[in-house]
């Protein structure tokens, strides 16, 4: 039985409330986010949804079409590789590689940044100062170069790109949230806590955070795009998966020799990393508008 109210109250939203409301009004923005939540499915649950193993080769399939095409099968449903490879399976085997690795590149990255742009961003003086300018020059590289460096120096292999592209996003982290903490600490409302007497902790968790988290989840979608991004480009370059790993960027690497004969080999894997990135972008521009209007 609904609970029966004498006086006519309205409701008022949460905060919370306010922005998903706002998100879900954005049409992009949702198809965004249920894009994002079918990669995430198919990175946990790729590999045993895919119908052959990434390294499985027949000999009577080669360079088979996708099966909208007159020469294709439905067994193979987007087409085979130079190898007999079912492009299917290996794109499902491939997206915990490259979608499923920018995911704990980008989390590790953000412990690390927030801990150390937190940390920075309170201080004062000339311990500041020397670490903004330092970040500065850190953020002058850009991240797949500096990704490039980092393996150039530990050695190809997709282990060492989780380090690589890791150590690449990380400063820019540290800068988005210390700049932010920074800005923050400087206002009023931050030295009437102080007045109450507030200490450090109470002042940087309870007063500035609260600011603050909007920077922190918009970085972060910017940072996981940038990351699928690193990963199939390291891959691209054979500088990171190698072959016959079914990450997508050593995919299109892979398929580059047959681009005039098959070009399904290389358009499918590199339409799969457009539209995760598409999709993560649309999530992320949802977010700022959503967040704009509880901000001001």
């Amino acid at each position: 039985m609904p609970r029966i109210r004498i006086y006519q109250e309205d409701h008022i939203p949460s905060p919370m409330q306010k922005v998903w409301q706002a998100f879900a009004d954005n049409p992009f923005a949702l198809m965004g986010l249920w894009a994002v939540f079918c990669l995430l499915t198919l990175a946990v649950f790729g590999p045993w949804i895919a119908p052959f193993s990434p390294e499985q080769q027949d000999p009577l399939a080669l360079l088979l079409p996708p099966s909208w095409d007159a020469s294709g099968t439905v067994e193979h449903f987007l087409g085979t590789d130079d190898l007999g490879r079912d492009i299917f399976s290996r794109l499902l085997h491939g997206a915990h590689l490259t979608f499923g690795m920018a995911l704990a590149i980008v989390l590790a990255s953000l412990v690390v940044g927030f801990v150390i742009g937190s940390i920075s961003g309170m201080m004062k003086g000339l311990k500041s100062s020397i670490l903004s300018h330092l970040l500065d020059a850190l953020l002058s590289i850009p991240s797949l170069l500096l990704a490039i460096l980092v393996v150039a120096i530990m050695g190809p292999g997709l282990d060492n790109v989780f380090w690589a592209v890791g150590i690449a996003l990380t400063p820019q982290f540290v800068r988005a949230i210390h700049q932010a903490v920074h800005e923050e600490l400087q206002k009023d409302y931050v030295t009437a806590a102080k007045l109450d007497g507030a200490n450090s902790i109470q002042v940087f968790w309870y007063v500035i955070m609260p600011n603050v988290w909007e920077t922190v989840i918009i970085q972060t979608t910017l940072a996981i795009s940038a990351a699928i991004l690193d990963i199939a480009a390291l891959g691209f370059l054979n500088l990171g998966a190698q072959a016959p790993s079914p990450e997508w960027g050593a995919m299109v690497s892979q398929g580059l020799d047959n681009l005039l004969t098959a070009p399904w080999t290389v358009t499918i894997p590199g339409v799969a990393i457009l539209c995760s990135v598409l999709a993560i972008n649309l999530v992320g521009d949802g977010l700022r508008s959503a967040l704009s209007p509880i901000r001001n």
